[in-house]
């Protein structure tokens, strides 16, 4: 054990010396090679949670650690490696006593029983990369089955998917986030049938599934509970991430955190990995934002409508992408109307074509996203992007925080 820990760290150390990249994975991975049973030993005595779901874990997992940082040491996987290999590197790179990981909803099931948790975060479930995780109810039944091996979850009451799931862990702590996109809820994830929606709340019209009373629940900029209500005035926009502090607050209130002193914390984020920088030019300031996924797309598209911005639009479908972007024509685009849009990434076709049928007729082509950023008016322009055209503005426009 000891000899596979020292080989995986010089593993990781020469990656990144060699500029190679992915050091924590390229460790991981030699680690789990050399010592298979390594995580649960690494994870032996400490107080770990873990946090998954298809959108919003890299942001709740850094809200998270902000506010279980309050009570003393903290280490993470902050790098976002969240598969087998990016969390036996977590494991092995610390010795604090706890523990917060980021963890892929496809890998959570192993997380649990590999780590013993005492609390797993459930965000949500919804369409990402169909050809990784198939449908959602299938993912959603895998986290049933996983549910006895940890004591107690913190699970979002307003996605059937995670309720389904969480109502086989021993006990829960439900979170109210309203309701943004439904368009993977509409289906009973146990029985099939409808999931009818009224008032902010939901049940399945034939079975007895249906959305519990939460402990925790988001009011405008207020996160409340019977005995707290804390403002949240994030840096990061948008409810979801109201949503994602919301549940980051709820899970650390658990294992014994202020609310107020954990808002606190969360307040002085301003970035997560990339998400929400700003990059600037002499004549432009340009937030990026990632957008995934149907759900994630929707969110970003509410998030820059409280801006009275102009747009960039990047989207490609290499594979962590997914390779199907037919999905496109489930996030409604009409509200970018009557604002300046320009479009670019490998999969830019397919956005434009998408935007027409929305009414958006005078979009733009643009080769990269400088370009893009350059054919827009000066001031501040809102940059949406999925996965690999998020890392690839990244590179191309440097970072300024």
């Amino acid at each position: 054990m000891k000899t596979a820990f020292w080989v995986g760290r010089l593993a990781a150390r020469a990656s990144r010396k060699t500029g190679l990249g992915g050091g924590g994975v390229i460790g991981g991975r030699v680690l789990l090679a050399l010592a298979p049973g390594a995580p649960h030993e690494l994870a032996r005595g400490r107080s770990a949670m873990l946090v998954s779901g298809t959108n919003g874990k890299t942001t709740t997992t850094a809200y998270l650690t902000a506010a279980m940082r309050t009570l003393g040491p903290v280490d993470t996987n902050a790098d976002g490696a969240n598969t087998q290999p990016g969390l036996a590197q977590a494991l092995a790179a610390g010795s604090a006593p706890s523990l917060v990981l980021e963890t892929d909803e496809g890998w959570l099931p192993w997380a649990l029983r590999e780590v013993e948790p005492v609390t797993a975060v459930l965000l949500n479930l919804s369409r990402d990369q169909l050809h990784r995780h198939h449908e959602v109810a299938h993912l959603a039944r895998t986290w049933r089955d996983a549910m006895p091996g940890v004591a107690h979850v913190v699970a979002n009451a307003d996605d059937p998917a995670v309720v389904m799931a969480a109502l086989a862990a021993p006990e829960q702590t439900w979170v109210g986030l309203g309701t943004g996109w439904t368009g993977d809820t509409q289906v009973c994830p146990r029985c099939g049938d409808e999931c009818l929606r009224e008032d902010g709340d939901w049940r399945c019209r034939a079975c007895e599934l249906r959305r519990p009373q939460p402990q925790w629940w988001v009011e405008d900029d207020d996160l409340v509970s019977a005995t707290d209500r804390v403002h949240l005035g994030l840096a990061l926009p948008g409810s979801a991430n109201r949503a994602n502090a919301a549940m980051a607050v709820a899970a650390a209130a658990r294992l014994g955190a202020d609310p107020q002193t954990a808002v606190e914390a969360i307040r002085l984020i301003t970035g997560v990995a990339g998400r929400y920088d700003f990059f600037t030019s002499e004549q432009h300031r340009a937030r990026l934002i990632l957008a995934k996924n149907p759900a994630s797309w929707f969110e970003a598209l509410e998030m820059v409508s409280e801006y009275d911005t102009p747009v960039v639009l990047a989207f490609n479908s290499n594979g962590v992408d997914g390779l199907d972007p037919s999905w496109l024509y489930d996030v409604p685009f009409a509200g970018l109307a009557g604002r300046p849009v320009v479009v670019t990434g490998r999969r830019s076709t397919d956005m434009h074509v998408r935007l027409e049928m929305d009414g958006l007729t005078d979009v733009r082509l643009a080769p990269d996203v400088r370009v893009a950023i350059a054919m827009q008016p000066p001031g501040e322009v809102h940059v949406i992007a999925n996965y690999t055209a998020f890392q690839d503005a990244r590179k191309v426009l440097g970072h300024d925080q």
